[in-house]
């Protein structure tokens, strides 16, 4: 099943999943989440897109916290954490996410790393080393799985909009 039918010219018109369980309170969610990016941004001075978005649970570095750089239309998943020191080395370095980047769940970005435009980080990794833009890295270490991928906004693929339409029309 390629794309739901659509007027000629038109974009196609994907079906989405239902909204249920949790999702109903993602207008909560969002007030939450401002007043958080408000904190991060006016106390704490880090440097986060008004787009971006991130989970109640990511952790940014608060040593060092002007280090912090989120991107435009970025999300930082559940238990991330953002690093922009070591004090072992003495090491106090800016550590970016670009734009339309997805930083999985309970991953790492080590002080200093760079993470280009439009990539993926799956969960659990441990980034030590930048990333060019449009990679997808994963593992401890992060290393790249694949190169030149398109993304959307939040690193949603591009195809991702036909894989849950098709769901729907079948019945998940």
């Amino acid at each position: 099943m390629d794309q739901p039918s659509s007027a000629p010219g038109e974009a196609p018109a994907y079906r989405k999943i239902r909204k249920g369980g949790l999702r109903r309170f993602l207008g909560i969610r969002r007030v939450i989440i401002d007043a958080m990016r408000w904190y991060y941004t006016r106390i704490w001075k880090m440097d986060l897109h008004p787009s971006c978005q991130f989970s109640m649970s990511a952790k940014f570095d608060k040593t060092y916290p002007q280090g912090v750089h989120v991107g435009e239309n970025s999300y930082v998943a559940f238990e991330s954490r953002i690093l922009c020191h070591d004090r072992t080395r003495g090491l106090y370095l800016h550590t970016r996410i670009g734009r339309n980047c997805f930083i999985g769940g309970s991953s790492l970005i080590l002080p200093g790393v760079e993470i280009g435009d439009g990539c993926v980080v799956g969960a659990g990794s441990v980034v030590t080393k930048s990333v060019p833009p449009g990679c997808v890295v994963a593992g401890n270490p992060a290393r790249i799985l694949r190169e030149g991928i398109e993304v959307g906004a939040y690193g949603r693929f591009a195809d991702a909009d036909a894989r849950e339409s098709a769901l729907v029309e079948a019945g998940a």
